[in-house]
């Protein structure tokens, strides 16, 4: 990328008549010079995730198995009785 530019510039310079060339270092280092007086750091919108005395919610447990119930295979029955197990209470017509 540095020598298309520079390539950039030797034509423009050479089409100019020639003085830019030995501008082009100077404003380089200057740019570089001046980049190194930039702050480091930009400010956070919120909390500073590495202050150890920030304030974080608390984490909360959920086990993943607890609504767990075993598949283990069920002695045989007659289909009615386990339809009848599972089906939903019965409602009284008014």
């Amino acid at each position: 990328m540095l020598t298309l530019s520079g390539a950039k510039s030797a034509a423009a310079s050479a089409a100019r008549g020639g003085h830019f060339r030995f501008y082009w270092p100077l404003l380089a280092l200057t740019a570089l010079a001046l980049s190194g007086c930039m702050p480091a750091t930009t400010q956070m919108a919120g909390v500073d995730p590495a202050d150890p005395a920030a304030r974080v919610a608390r984490a909360g447990y959920r086990s993943t198995i607890t609504p767990y119930n075993s598949l283990r295979p069920a002695t045989p029955a007659s289909w009615r009785e386990r339809n009848d197990g599972v089906a939903p209470p019965a409602r009284q017509d008014r």
